[in-house]
């Protein structure tokens, strides 16, 4: 008997769910250091809202997908083959990963694009617990003066930063709140 956790926590409105999930993956990429609302989706198996409405949006059969071991199981990668259809890779083939910090290292296994395709790198969706208080100082497009965020490793982040236009962009998801940092952004140390 197949497991039916995989054909539920779509979106109930597809096309309008997953306008309004775009709008929000769009407007904190386009404004890094904000949070919005982003909801819709439920995974099985540990995803938070944020992470599954993301897989659900931008997810589909030409774009590979990595699971970091923390999240990896056989119920997700049902769901997300039955949803959206995309092919589960590993990291170094990957358009998108999702897990945890700490799983997802070390950042060098993925794409980070090329000087002729500067878009073909990979976007991590990192699983938060909660959005820490912040530890770093962003500055550049989208950022009217500065904006603050909590960063897992602030040092890495700015290594990837000066990769510029290559680098990885990143959605930090936590419960139905989503944040970014894409590779454009310079990061300063708070303190």
């Amino acid at each position: 008997m197949p497991d039916t956790e995989i054909y539920t926590g779509g979106f109930a409105d597809p096309a309008v769910a997953s306008a309004h999930a775009f709008r929000a993956a769009m407007d904190v990429m386009a404004r890094p250091g904000e949070i919005r609302e982003i909801t819709g989706g439920s995974a099985p198996e540990g995803l938070s809202q944020a992470a599954a409405s993301l897989i659900l949006t931008l997810a589909d059969p030409e774009t590979g997908l990595f699971l970091a071991p923390d999240v990896d199981s056989a119920a997700l990668r049902g769901w997300i083959t039955f949803h959206t259809g995309a092919p589960i890779v590993r990291a170094a083939k990957a358009d998108f990963a999702v897990g945890g910090w700490d799983a997802l290292m070390p950042l060098e296994q993925y794409r980070i694009g090329t000087s002729e395709y500067p878009d073909r790198s990979a976007t991590l969706i990192v699983e938060s617990p909660a959005f820490e208080p912040p530890n770093a100082m962003l500055r550049g497009p989208g950022i009217k003066e500065h904006a603050r965020m909590y960063l897992p490793d602030v040092a890495l982040m700015q290594r990837n930063a000066m990769l510029y236009p290559l680098g990885v962009d990143v959605f930090f998801t936590s419960g139905s709140e989503i944040a970014a940092l894409p590779r454009s952004t310079q990061i300063q140390p708070e303190g």
